[in-house]
């Protein structure tokens, strides 16, 4: 049941791009003190986790809701991957965050926990995971790379002080190139090549 637990990681380690969101998070939460960063970084994992679980069990009842099916969601979702993997790959910003004093914790964690982390290439992966691998298998890697990046947004201060920015984009380039080849699979396989 858990064979695929590896690969289904690495997946959403693609999608949800922890590095991304931690990239965006250190910018936005750099004037914060630490224990409001603390309090956005838990929030935004929380909102995130509540979405992904929400569209874990909803899945396919949602397909059905809009009268859809899921080879028709794979494409769908292949398309979105291939836009994200692109703009990854060539170093676009997936979103603008402007610094400005007092931004409040509630709106730096709504952008960390959706678009970022549970966009629509999260949903779609989400729900052609639950559908290929199975609810447990999908539940428990959406677990382990919500965790990762929980322990990234919190640490965030620490690390870019470190290892600064250019390993960062290196990083969020190779991600891309990975999520334009996960596009390209969702896209074959929902067309039945």
């Amino acid at each position: 049941m858990f064979e695929n637990l590896p690969q289904l990681i690495v997946l959403f380690v693609v999608i949800i791009d922890p590095m991304a969101s931690f990239a965006v998070f250190a910018v936005a939460t750099d004037p914060m003190k630490e224990g409001e960063r603390r309090r956005t970084a838990l929030l935004a994992i929380t909102v995130a986790a509540v979405l992904c679980f929400l569209v874990l069990v909803l899945g396919e009842r949602l397909l059905s809701l809009f009268n859809t099916d899921m080879d028709n969601f794979r494409v769908a979702g292949g398309i979105i991957l291939l836009i994200f993997g692109v703009q990854m790959s060539l170093g676009m910003s997936l979103v603008h965050v402007e610094e400005k004093e007092g931004s409040s914790t509630a709106a730096i964690a709504s952008l960390i926990a959706t678009p970022l982390m549970t966009g629509p290439a999260t949903i779609s992966t989400i729900i052609i995971a639950e559908h290929d691998y199975g609810m447990g298998c999908t539940g428990l890697a959406i677990v382990i790379v919500l965790a990762f990046s929980a322990g990234l947004l919190l640490l965030s201060a620490k690390i870019s002080k470190k290892i600064g920015k250019t390993p960062i984009q290196v990083m969020s380039t190779i991600m891309g190139l990975i999520t334009l080849a996960w596009g390209v699979m969702f896209i074959r396989d929902g067309l039945g090549f």
